[in-house]
């Protein structure tokens, strides 16, 4: 039990700000008792953080416009997707706080063989099909925290206008012309494919299933003639395709021979005719890739293309899947040079999320349910994981044990118990108030260095888009927060009284001004936790959405700030199994960390 600390520690209260005297705090005489007293009834509404309301990026600039791929809709969504979804929303969270407009586009692909072949497998229409599908996409962002700003559908009147449009543009440009093709055909990557490509029995790389053969007349972009135009712009500018493995995988399929390709199906009703011949329909491609144009025209005007275009392209950052690339950083930009429009400045292909060491995918059957893991684990973990465990642009493999145990170890126990038992002790000794500022609490501390110093890695990561990397250094942040705790144990300093207790009222507030950075720094990746974080220290909703990446600087905690009272931000995972007892031979029940679901017990390990 704590001792009764000196009136010495009046010294201390003195340090505080004049500005709280709006605030109407009032200090009244320490008497001796384990607490700090304050006056009966101190506002609990926290001061805003220095910076909370000043932009990085000026309000004129150019908006950061960010895709996900347009999901295609033969089938509910599945983890794969899930991760490039939650990779772009991590981006665009990052690129707000920076003080960016931001143009989130994600959405689904709705037409092609596949989806009429997956709506008549269910027994409905390719519409009611497509709005099912389309619906329960929307749903899964929702719970995943996905904060979209454009849902663009390829069935959407306005979309169709604008490919429309855009392919007589290519048509004017000479670009399009009718011929038979004879070849082998992947149903699943709605795509001819060269033998060369191929496995064993003609079966396609990616899905794993036999290409047919088809021979159709249709109408062929001149792709080939952009070839020369393809290999300098690579050239001229090496950062349009990343990582750069990616782009040496583009650059050989452009030296080895581009040939032109099919932008029509005779074959296909479910699509959009081709302009003046109704007996085709435009090829899903050539159709979907448009979707990133359409979805910036607005809803309540003339679907127009260059109106569009003006509305906020060329895209900032083409986020997608590496089994895509080719026709993000090969056909896309030879059909915009076409077309005479700016080409995205940047196309990221990802790696594969993996089950059993192959890729996870709704045609080979083997997907991770996404809605199943958000329901198990919830939205925070699911996110921190997939961004934190595979390193962005490689290939990844989910392990439920390795899920539980780097979630425990890293949001309840560096982050969340360190924010718990900080606030208990805070509790306990100052009344849940602090008794100072941080910038304050920190002066003559090389600490706050340290945290600071971790901040601008972790920006440097997340700008470069090492999503893996920015989390690690947020962590770091977490960890020497805790080795601080640890060296400082302000528990005995408490103990001590007088200076002593001065002191460890300040390494109190050291900690909780180092756990609200961590807040900010985790936010894109986290962002339900972070609010939570947030709410525990004080701060209303208002505040914490108005906060922006200035507010990882040191000093947002002010003397006289009131926390809330603690309770856990993230409780730990946990499962009781039954194992057999062998001396019994009877069932009992036994905590283990391979396989769990979230606790829903308000308490969190160690707190």
């Amino acid at each position: 039990m704590a001792v009764r600390i000196n009136c010495s520690i009046q010294n201390t209260l003195s340090l505080l700000n004049p500005p709280l005297s709006s605030l109407r705090f009032r200090a009244s005489p320490l008497k001796l008792n384990p607490h700090f007293r304050f006056g009966q009834n101190p506002s609990r509404g926290a001061l805003f953080c220095t910076y909370a309301t000043t932009d990085i990026t000026p309000s004129n600039a150019e908006p950061f416009v960010l895709t996900t791929p347009l999901y295609y809709v033969n089938a509910p969504p599945h983890m794969g997707s899930a991760y490039t979804t939650i990779a772009a929303d991590a981006i665009a969270r990052f690129q707000r706080l920076l003080g960016k407009k931001v143009i989130f586009i994600t959405g689904t692909d709705e037409h092609g063989e596949k989806i009429a072949t997956a709506a008549m497998a269910q027994g409905s229409t390719p519409p009611d099909h497509c709005n099912l599908i389309s619906q329960s996409y929307k749903a899964l962002w929702k719970d995943l925290d996905i904060s979209y700003d454009k849902f663009i559908r390829t069935t959407d009147s306005k979309h169709e206008a604008i490919v429309k449009e855009f392919y007589s543009r290519v048509l004017d440009n000479g670009d399009i012309y009718r011929a038979d093709y004879d070849g082998l055909y992947c149903v699943n990557c709605e795509e001819y494919k060269d033998e060369k490509e191929l496995l064993d029995n003609d079966c396609c790389p990616v899905h794993l299933k036999p290409c047919v053969s088809r021979k159709e007349d249709n109408y062929f972009f001149a792709l080939s003639k952009y070839q020369k135009a393809l290999e300098e712009t690579l050239n001229k500018n090496p950062n349009f395709v990343q990582p750069s493995f990616r782009l040496n995988e583009v650059q050989s399929w452009i030296k080895s021979g581009l040939r032109d390709f099919s932008i029509s199906r005779a074959s296909v009703d479910w699509g959009i005719p081709v302009p003046d011949d109704k007996s085709q329909t435009i090829y899903v491609w050539f159709d979907a890739l448009l979707g990133y144009i359409s979805a910036l025209s607005d809803d309540q005007e003339q679907p127009d293309l260059l109106k569009s275009v003006s509305s906020g392209w060329p895209a900032s950052l083409h986020l997608i899947g590496k089994d895509i690339l080719r026709f993000h950083a090969v056909y896309w930009p030879a059909m915009l040079m076409s077309a005479g429009l700016s080409l995205p400045k940047r196309v990221f292909g990802h790696g594969f999320l993996t089950k059993d060491g192959m890729k996870m995918g709704k045609s080979l059957g083997n997907t991770l349910e996404p809605n199943d893991l958000v329901d198990k684990f919830g939205t925070d973990a699911v996110r921190y994981f997939f961004l934190r465990e595979v390193e962005f642009g490689s290939d990844g493999d989910y392990s439920e044990e390795r899920f539980i145990n780097i979630v425990n170890a890293h949001l309840a126990n560096t982050v969340g118990n360190l924010l718990n038992r900080t606030l208990g002790l805070l509790k306990k000794n100052c009344q849940s108030i602090l008794v100072v500022d941080s910038t304050t609490a920190a002066e003559g501390n090389s600490f706050k260095d340290n945290v600071e110093n971790l901040v601008d890695k972790a920006r440097i990561h997340y700008e470069n888009l090492s999503l893996s990397s920015a989390c690690e250094a947020v962590l770091e942040i977490g960890n020497v927060g805790n080795s601080y705790m640890d060296q400082r144990a302000p528990w005995s300093l408490f103990k001590q009284g007088d200076t002593a207790a001065e002191a460890a009222a300040k390494d109190l507030v050291i900690i909780l001004e180092t756990v609200r950075i961590i807040a900010i720094a985790l936010f894109p990746v986290t962002p339900s936790l972070s609010w939570r974080i947030y709410e525990q220290l004080g701060y209303s909703r208002d505040q914490f959405d108005a906060a922006t990446w200035r507010d990882t600087k040191w000093g947002g905690l002010k003397g006289g700030q009131v926390m809330a009272q603690p309770k856990p931000v993230f409780a730990r995972i946990e499962i009781q199994t039954e194992v057999e007892d062998k001396g019994k031979g009877v069932s009992v029940g036994k905590t283990v960390k391979s396989k769990g679901k979230l606790k829903q017990a308000q308490e969190v390990a160690g707190a």
